[in-house]
């Protein structure tokens, strides 16, 4: 009987492998043509259109006024487009319900011009909610017997898959809502399903998104640093106290998100709304400098290969303004995810550590600072682990890391997330009650 009843759940499972295939190969698609596009347009607004002028692309000024072009035509977008682009971004996390497939070209647009135009977010919300909206919405009419959730789930994992280059951060995302009964709810078995039968579906959609991606793009997340060596009781004391101190700046930024919310959303119209914040990211901008522009993950790399030559209030000064500028963009309504703005943010603020206390490894201080400022804004524990071990990939840390998030899970636990409970009046936002999902 064991043996029979195996073999069922086999035959239960096999038919969800080509759907999940299609699903992960297309939602990694859709994330490389939305990056190509953006970095074609990026290359236009920051080098070609610079030097046409005759102007530094790199200088306070030219910053200042594309972050406020961006914010100028999101705004435009937002108020014009049919669904205005969605729900208010500081409402949504990265996994959501599906949402109507007319609102996706405005997601889209505005995605587009918060990447090419400097703003600090990423694009791993836009393209979830792209991906999961597809997927729903031709799911549910090719096959309308499968649960709607099951296709969400699906396109879900393809695409954390995708974004990363590996299924492991889907696995993790996924089981972490599944064990805490959050989430979508998508995953599409019952809860009496062993859990790697629930996961079966969505790991080949999340693998077949990440070896697209990898095939296609061959990303590489991690930064270059010197090796770790140790680990030493010096270590552990390091890791206790840098992670901890990364999750109160970013409890900072959480503690701040609901006001500058509500001062945003204040303005009476998108335009204007917009418009004000990307006159604040431009002046953020102007500050940092260009490495503290663009979702962050090259803008990373390029601060690890010079961060000898920085001082400690230099690399300070990046990472506070890069996690204000995450902030800022994020309230006053642009389109995009915190993680990766997050993680350059960590780098930074890791980095500054080290200069600080030259006896604390550069590898460790930058893993420990992204995983703590990472708990503070995602309240994601096994996200933030693997997003800190796969930065610096060194097995040696990992028993540390795993120590450092203990404290930093503690600080951060029970207390309010960065998002906001609900969405501003229609008034506010040029939003409409035909907009909604």
């Amino acid at each position: 009987m064991t043996s029979g009843g195996g073999t069922a759940q086999a035959r239960a499972l096999l038919p969800t492998v080509l759907p999940a295939l299609l699903i992960g190969v297309g939602s990694s698609l859709v994330l490389l043509a939305l990056s190509a596009v953006a970095d074609r347009l990026q290359d236009l607004l920051w080098d070609s259109v610079p030097d046409w002028a005759g102007v530094d692309g790199t200088s306070a000024g030219w910053t200042f006024a594309v972050l406020t072009a961006a914010g100028l035509v999101v705004g435009l977008l937002v108020w014009k487009v049919p669904g205005h682009a969605g729900p208010d971004p500081a409402t949504t996390g990265l996994v959501d319900p599906p949402l109507p497939l007319r609102v996706l070209p405005g997601i889209a647009l505005t995605a587009l011009v918060g990447l090419a135009g400097g703003v600090s977010l990423g694009p791993e919300n836009p393209i979830t909610a792209i991906n999961i909206a597809l997927a729903y919405g031709l799911g549910v009419r090719a096959l309308p017997r499968v649960p709607g959730a099951a296709w969400a789930a699906l396109a879900a994992a393809g695409t954390i898959g995708a974004l990363f280059g590996t299924p492991v951060a889907a696995a993790l995302v996924l089981s972490e809502s599944l064990s805490s009964g959050g989430g979508s709810g998508s995953e599409g078995g019952s809860p009496q399903q062993p859990l790697w039968d629930r996961l079966f579906a969505p790991l080949v959609a999340a693998g077949a998104g990440a070896l697209t991606t990898v095939l296609v793009a061959h990303p590489a997340f991690s930064v270059d640093l010197p090796d770790f060596r140790g680990p030493h009781w010096a270590d552990g004391a390091a890791a206790l106290v840098i992670s901890p101190l990364a999750a109160l700046a970013g409890l900072g930024a959480v503690a701040a998100f609901p006001y500058l919310h509500r001062v945003f959303h204040a303005l009476p119209h998108p335009v204007l709304m917009l418009t004000v914040g990307g006159v604040v990211l431009g002046a953020l901008g102007a500050l940092g400098g260009q490495l503290t522009l663009f979702k962050g993950l090259e803008e990373m790399k390029e601060l690890t290969a010079d961060a000898g030559g920085r001082g400690a209030g230099n690399l300070l000064l990046l990472g506070v303004v890069k996690l204000a500028a995450l902030t800022v963009a994020s309230c006053a309504g642009f389109r995009g995810g915190r993680i990766f703005p997050a993680v350059f943010a960590g780098t930074a603020l890791g980095l500054c550590a080290h200069a600080l206390v030259d006896s604390v490894q550069p590898a460790l201080a930058v893993s420990c600072a992204i995983l703590g400022l990472l708990l503070a804004t995602t309240r994601q524990g096994w996200l933030s682990l693997f997003t800190a071990a796969t930065v610096v990939l060194d097995l040696d840390l990992l028993p540390l890391l795993c120590v450092a998030a203990l404290p930093a899970w503690l600080l951060v636990s029970g207390r309010p997330e960065m998002l906001v409970a609900q969405a501003p009046p229609a008034s506010v936002t040029g939003r409409t009650a035909d907009a909604a999902p």
